[in-house]
């Protein structure tokens, strides 16, 4: 199978799984990206089973809505059952990076709301450790520059992400060369830096549940490691 049509075997799956969580009064939480998109293109056939939708961007937020899906703010609701996104990387610990597609503040708040995360991934996203996607860090536009002085601090190499500004209006800076083997710590200690509004590590607020697509089919990983499948990617 194609990377696509792995993205597509997850979505699916997905479906299958939010199925056994969902009432007709549940609010769903859904990310951001591609994976994600493919998601909502398929949340479309299911949507008389639960109430609406929290969108962790305005591009998500507008693709629910083309699909006749009711769109909350997120101060108006009380539970999230499930929150489904797709992740950069993922390691065994079901900790994430997230944020290629800039969305990674409201993804992290989002999450933190949801009573369960499932994270949906094809395999090239899993990983012993963190690192070789660029770490993605949302700032307010002054302090672009102090931050990525305290990264340089902390071993990264930052590269300001030109002409992409966040839902919130602030701008990401992607952070190569990290080797991160202690997510927890090093997700506290940037979000430490002032000017920095977060990361996109999510090691304190890992995933519930790794739904990731093989050429074997869809394993699931819970918290535990357990598999559900033969055989354990990691």
């Amino acid at each position: 199978m194609t990377q696509d049509e792995l993205k597509h075997q997850v979505a699916l799956a997905a479906i299958d799984y939010i199925k056994t969580l969902i009432k007709p009064d549940s609010i769903i939480g859904v990310g951001t990206g591609s994976t994600a998109n493919l998601f909502i293109d398929e949340l479309a056939a299911v949507k008389d089973k639960f109430q609406g939708a929290v969108a962790s961007s305005d591009a998500s937020a507008e693709r629910l809505k083309g699909h006749g899906i009711e769109v909350f703010d997120l101060n108006s609701v009380d539970e999230i059952v499930v929150y489904v996104d797709g992740a950069d990387e993922a390691n065994k610990s079901l900790c994430l990076i997230k944020g290629g597609g800039a969305a990674l503040t409201q993804e992290k708040i989002v999450a933190q709301v949801a009573k369960q995360f499932v994270c949906i991934a094809d395999e090239s996203k899993a990983v012993e450790i963190l690192g070789a996607f660029p770490l993605p860090v949302e700032v307010i536009p002054m302090a672009r520059a102090l931050v990525g002085r305290e990264m340089v601090k902390l071993g990264g190499d930052p590269v300001w992400r030109e002409g992409v500004v966040t839902d919130n209006g602030n701008q990401i800076i992607d952070v190569h060369g990290l080797k991160i083997t202690n997510p927890e710590d090093l997700e506290a200690k940037i979000n430490m830096i002032p000017g920095v509004v977060t990361n996109g590590l999510f090691a304190h607020r890992a995933a519930d549940v790794l739904l990731l697509s093989t050429q074997e089919g869809v394993k699931t990983y819970s918290v535990m490691n357990t598999v559900s499948a033969e055989g354990n990617y990691f």
